[in-house]
């Protein structure tokens, strides 16, 4: 498919339909992404024991998480200016931009690994990590840190074809990763008996398979979006451009992820069992924000090549029609999640403590899904028209900062966990009205669409 024929695909024909189009093959890469990760919780959880299932998922999955949002963020910053360029049918543009993505992914992966190693422990230790967690988390966290080059370049990668509508191949190459991950968890831990070590083992291997397969295709294409190794540096224009929207879109997410290190540092010091009970629901619980994830892509990449080609009528439709997907989804996944959480639950662990902490947490959390939805559409639509410090900046106060404040000055009030958990749906709500007043004023988009 040629990119004026993925352009026409976006830019014209029935919005709902488009949008499936692209939100189905996003949802299944991160439904894959999202179960290799989950069948390393629960492989070590059945196979070692509750400390180290508390290890892979406790304190490194929130560090784990601002590194790897912190890649995501900048593969946004590349999906939106291709996206555009794409709309706009700049082809100088959309090869500057793919060259230069590439080299910030590896010198970034190649810095990103350094630095995650040194500073391994301290991090755990500075979020207050239970003592028999401390050590399976230290090596579960350094050897990962070595799978950032390829997570990096696979999450750019992606975003290059997604951009110009292509979401089928980055969906293929997660289901190998994933196939991967599954088979050497299974050898390394099962078999072999490496534990934690194991686990990170299959889970930076699998990220050299996805990055492989993103890599073959980007160099062999000869389509707009081809990348030609001996190319592969640093573009100013394009490097600012992308970082203008990454950047806010990775610091966004880890605003996120930094309140989590901190509610994490509470709920550590409720003990070995609250933290297995946390790291088993969110697993379960990142079922929903992997499609709410999907949806936000979605509506990025639409709304960029939209904005691109001038069709902002269009871009105001597909807010609402993702809205409404969203929210009917969002309503679905609170149902089944409450239904059936005790069986989700004891995919990880049968310790009956932990597995009434974790069902408390499901009905403390679940059933607020909704909330979030007008934060993930707007703020992705926000972004594909180019703006993303505003999101940035609404996400920062109205979800993260009120967090903070809620575990310092709320939950010493009333300390337990379901105090802590409280600040999730709070946040949600009163972000989401924000994000809602400001998207009402319409100051990203322009009021009349282009002639032609």
């Amino acid at each position: 498919m040629t990119a004026s024929a993925t352009q026409n695909r976006i830019t014209s024909g029935v919005i709902w339909k488009q949008l499936l189009i692209f939100f189905f093959p996003i949802l299944l890469g991160t439904f894959f992404q999202q179960l290799y990760n989950t069948f390393d919780a629960v492989i070590v959880g059945q196979c070692v024991g509750k400390a180290a299932l508390a290890a892979v998922g406790g304190a490194t999955g929130n560090l784990v998480n601002i590194v790897v949002n912190l890649f995501v963020g900048v593969a946004a910053g590349t999906t939106v200016v291709i996206a555009q360029s794409v709309g706009a049918s700049d082809a100088q543009t959309v090869q500057k931009t793919v060259h230069a993505s590439a080299a910030l992914a590896l010198w970034g992966g190649l810095a990103f690994t350094a630095v995650g190693v040194l500073v391994a422990r301290p991090a755990l230790t500075a979020m207050g990590t239970p003592e028999d967690v401390m050590d399976y988390a230290v090596t579960y966290l350094s050897v990962y840190f070595f799978g950032s080059i390829p997570s990096f370049f696979y999450n750019v990668g992606a975003g290059i074809l997604r951009a110009v509508g292509d979401t089928k191949r980055p969906l293929y190459f997660l289901l190998a990763a994933c196939l991967t991950n599954i088979v050497l968890d299974v050898v390394f831990v099962a078999f072999l008996g490496l534990g934690v070590l194991g686990a990170a083992l299959a889970t930076v291997l699998s990220q050299w398979v996805s990055a492989g397969l993103i890599f073959l295709v980007l160099t062999r294409t000869s389509r707009i979006y081809h990348m030609d190794p001996t190319r592969i540096r640093f573009c100013a224009s394009a490097l600012k451009a992308v970082l203008a929207v990454g950047i806010p879109a990775a610091l966004q997410s880890n605003m996120y992820s930094i309140s989590n290190v901190i509610v994490q540092s509470c709920i550590n010091s409720f003990g070995t069992d609250t933290v297995a009970a946390w790291t088993s629901f969110s697993k379960v619980d990142g079922f929903f924000w992997m499609i709410s994830g999907a949806y936000g892509i979605a509506i990025t990449t639409f709304a960029g090549q939209n904005f691109g080609a001038g069709r902002y009528d269009r871009v105001r439709k597909s807010v609402r029609v993702c809205m409404a997907m969203c929210a009917g989804t969002a309503l679905a996944m609170s149902a089944l999640v409450v239904t059936f959480s005790g069986s989700l639950l004891r995919l990880f662990t049968q310790d009956q403590a932990v597995l009434a902490i974790g069902s408390e947490l499901v009905l403390h959390m679940s059933t607020f899904y909704v909330t979030y939805v007008c934060i993930e559409i707007l703020s992705g639509a926000i972004r594909g028209c180019g703006q993303s410090l505003v999101p940035m900046v609404m996400t920062g106060c109205g979800v993260c900062l009120l967090r903070v404040i809620w575990i310092f000055f709320v939950v010493p009030l009333h300390r337990d966990i379901f105090t802590v958990t409280a600040s999730y749906p709070i946040s949600w709500t009163l972000t989401s009205i924000c994000f809602l007043v400001y998207y009402k004023r319409g100051k990203f988009l322009p009021q009349e669409p282009k002639t032609a």
